[in-house]
């Protein structure tokens, strides 16, 4: 979604919200949260709220006026409702039949009320320097994990990540193949684009950073000779981030064109660019999404711009051995994150031992 239209969603969810919420929305700017997270987590108290009116649990006419004290005294019971509820109502897919949604998406509206009721009970004051009120409601709701192990899920994923030999391959598919399948519309539209579409995804592959992350990043951020980005991590953190050498040669194609194909000026600071109706615009993560959904299907199978971060992880990790190594490159504050990496690469290995 573009920032302008994040920003305009996000303004009108503001306008039916509680004060409270309010609060906690510009707390969450301080940190800062990026404006895609508030807006899921505006969503999402959003969806809780209308639920309370139409559970009668409150009965304030509208979301807007649900008294602070609602919240205080909401029960267990009253939360594992809201839960079933989830579980039962119907798919948002427009085109599912499925009825309830899954475990982890369950999962995701937890963690945005317990980011609120834990801003609401330890980290807000009033001006008496308390919080508005102790009783967290959340800290008495288990959140069910989905059941998988390392093992299970580097299982699922390796078939979607282009490791040894594929990553050059899929560029070089992008470069020199994939115009051939086109109708004499597309091709043009794929000419404009291609030598930032490569840009972009040998970035992703080169790197590991995060969709967001490279959505974010101006021209100021990128140092071809050093082969280095400056990004913003979750929390708001700038890290220096180290890129492949196999990237240089698009990124410096890309640049060569950036200010002529898009009409780039000078107050044009984003480094990918899209242009419509003659006017410039930062790229935003959904059209990304869709660019590396078209390209990897084509070449082997339709991926996400995260398994580009995971392929880069798994191939630094085969080469480095080093889970300290891998976690510095994603931004990770642990090592636990990267521990699924050692399973796909063991099983890498014991695949190139069964065909010896």
């Amino acid at each position: 979604m573009k920032r302008e239209l994040l920003l305009e969603k996000i303004e009108e969810l503001k306008t039916v919200m509680p004060w409270y919420v309010l609060d906690y929305y510009q707390s969450k700017l301080s940190v800062p949260y990026s404006f895609t997270t508030l807006y899921e987590y505006l969503k999402e108290y959003k969806r809780f709220l209308d639920w309370m009116i139409e559970s009668g649990i409150s009965d304030a006419d509208k979301i807007a006026n649900i008294d602070l004290k609602v919240l205080e005294h909401l029960s267990k019971k009253d939360m594992e409702a809201f839960i079933l509820y989830l579980r039962e109502r119907p798919s948002l897919n427009t085109y599912s039949t499925k009825q309830g949604v899954s475990q982890t998406t369950v999962n995701r509206t937890l963690s945005a009320l317990s980011s609120l009721f834990n801003y609401l009970t330890e980290e807000v004051e009033d001006q008496n320097g308390e919080p508005y009120f102790y009783r967290n409601v959340m800290k008495k709701v288990a959140t069910k994990k989905k059941k998988e192990t390392l093992a299970a899920r580097a299982e699922n994923i390796k078939q979607k990540l282009f490791l040894g030999d594929e990553t050059t391959a899929f560029l070089d598919h992008i470069d020199h193949e994939y115009e051939s399948k086109l109708s004499n519309r597309a091709k043009s539209s794929f000419r404009k684009n291609k030598e930032r579409d490569l840009a972009i995804i040998a970035l992703l592959l080169a790197s590991g950073v995060r969709l967001s992350e490279a959505v974010q990043l101006d021209l100021k951020d990128l140092n071809t000779n050093m082969m280095m980005i400056e990004v913003t991590r979750k929390g708001g953190k700038r890290d220096s981030v180290n890129v492949a050498a196999f990237a240089k040669p698009y990124i410096e194609q890309y640049l060569a064109i950036r200010q002529s194909r898009y009409k780039a000026e000078k107050q044009d600071t984003a480094l990918f660019l899209t242009e419509y109706r003659g006017v410039p615009n930062r790229i935003d993560a959904s059209s990304i999404e869709k660019m590396v959904a078209k390209y990897s299907e084509a070449f082997k199978i339709r991926v996400t711009p995260h398994k580009l971060r995971h392929t880069l992880a798994t191939r630094l990790y085969d080469a480095t051995k080093s889970q300290v190594l891998v976690s510095h490159q994603l931004g990770h504050a642990s090592t636990q994150v990267t521990d699924l990496y050692t399973h796909i690469v063991n099983d890498e290995q014991k695949n190139a031992l069964d065909k010896l």
